[in-house]
């Protein structure tokens, strides 16, 4: 399961109901509680943003523990990820940018007295067939502000395989890859993928 703060405009931050400002505090408050519930362990809670008592969660989940990711970017994320996630999986980022974030997140784990496997850091990318639109720059823009789309939105798949492999350089290895923009044939992309980047599996 992977929680992230998701993005600070409309549709989305309506369909959420919770004020941009207010969701880190959220997530601070609401992901101990949820590892304690998905352990099965009765709980009682009163705090700003939930109140109750003697909860209990069953069937609890069959993975024990049941692992949860964060993504996000700025450095109260990467905070929040060190201090109660179990691995991280941020987007439109460049592999340095992640190196750099992978750092801070230790930094906060080992301040909490916790540890975070070197497996558990990925990245979710979106990569294009042919350049970006102009509309599909703006989305991007409104998506993720002051990143570079032609750093983080590899074009092609040849160019999507040497985005992955300077992930891999710098220590990442879980990948999200979806094309950025809608595909007519979803066998064919699985295909693509497979032939271009299958291989980088292990």
């Amino acid at each position: 399961v992977t929680f992230v703060p998701g993005l600070a405009h409309s549709p989305e931050v309506d369909a959420v109901g919770v004020p941009t400002a207010e969701k880190g505090l959220v997530m601070d408050e609401v992901l101990p509680l949820l590892r304690r519930l998905w352990s099965g362990e009765q709980v009682s809670h009163h705090g700003d943003v939930a109140t109750f008592d003697d909860v209990v969660v069953s069937p609890k989940p069959t993975q024990q523990p049941l692992e949860f990711w964060t993504g996000g970017m700025v450095r109260s994320a990467l905070r929040r990820c060190g201090r109660f996630a179990d691995g991280w999986l941020p987007s439109a980022c460049t592999p340095d940018e992640a190196a750099e974030g992978r750092e801070v997140i230790h930094e906060a784990a080992d301040e909490a007295g916790r540890t975070i496997s070197a497996e558990h850091f990925g990245v979710s990318i979106a990569y294009a067939h042919a350049p970006l639109s102009p509309s599909a720059l703006q989305a991007f823009s409104a998506s993720r502000r002051g990143a570079d789309p032609e750093r983080v939105v590899p074009v092609g798949i040849d160019a999507l395989r040497d985005h992955l492999e300077r992930f891999i350089d710098v220590g990442f290895s879980k990948f999200v890859v979806r094309p950025f923009q809608p595909t007519s044939s979803l066998r064919g992309e699985l295909e693509a993928l497979a032939d271009g980047v299958g291989d980088l599996q292990n």
